[in-house]
């Protein structure tokens, strides 16, 4: 928010530290609830994929169950036709009808062959598509009772801070809005850079207390006079002597 009266420095730098601190506070309760959230989230992705794996696998099992039952008919119907042939065989009256029942056997003989090499082709896939989805299934109950625990732990949390976040969220609001847009776009830009969201350190023991790059004594006077904003060359953190910043006013 663009500010209606020229700040100070000093004012600016007051405002984008309480800010900090604010952020600071906020982010040490997300740190409190460490990785679940994101373990909550990756167990309910891979739920969700292995649940439409588990559909895949129901429906290729149903396929293959109807191709399994197939061949077992076909089985069936070669081994009926081939009996019958056989008992007409033992009736012949002469060499031709014979010989053409005999052929009919062998015919059978190989169509029963085929069916049931088509039918342990598909039964061994069965078995094989049954266990992954045995697995799976497994991998899905197993990750249902992990993604419970951590939801439970993460609800305790929350449940215990979640007043606390919200009045921080308020905080950070009404902190937000009482500095210039230019300079709390480059707060947002260099938090958002550190695992840390700080973007705004002090001096400690002479070096930036954010990546601890030792600062030049000319940089560490700027620092405190506070004439200009300074950010840290190596990090590009805002830097600001604390004890400066809150050490009284002098009068100009």
């Amino acid at each position: 928010m663009a500010q209606t009266a020229e700040l100070t420095v000093r004012e600016k730098l007051m405002e984008l530290y309480e800010l900090q601190q604010i952020d600071n506070a906020y982010n040490e309760i997300e740190v409190l609830k460490g990785t679940l959230p994101m373990e909550v989230q990756d167990l309910e992705d891979e739920i969700s994929g292995l649940e439409t794996r588990r559909d895949k696998l129901n429906e290729k099992l149903k396929e293959l169950r109807e191709e399994v039952l197939h061949y077992e008919r076909r089985m069936e119907e070669s081994r009926l036709t081939k009996a019958k042939y056989e008992e007409k065989i033992n009736k012949v009256k002469n060499n031709r009808e014979y010989n053409t029942l005999l052929k009919e056997i062998e015919l059978m003989e190989l169509e029963l062959e085929t069916a049931k090499k088509r039918h342990d082709e598909y039964f061994q896939q069965y078995s094989i598509v049954e266990r992954e989805l045995e697995e799976v299934n497994a991998r899905i109950e197993e990750n249902k009772k992990i993604l419970e625990k951590k939801r439970l732990e993460l609800d305790k949390i929350i449940e215990k801070t979640e007043k606390d976040q919200e009045r921080l969220l308020k905080k950070i609001e009404k902190a937000r809005k009482k500095i210039d847009d230019r300079l709390l776009r480059a707060y947002d830009r260099v938090k958002e850079r550190y695992k840390n969201k700080l973007a705004v350190v002090t001096i400690d023991r002479g070096a930036c207390g954010g990546c601890h790059y030792k600062l030049p004594p000319q940089v560490q006077l700027d620092v405190k006079i506070m004439r200009q904003i300074i950010t840290c060359e190596h990090c590009g953190r805002v830097l600001v002597d604390e004890e400066a910043l809150f050490a009284k006013e002098e009068s100009e």
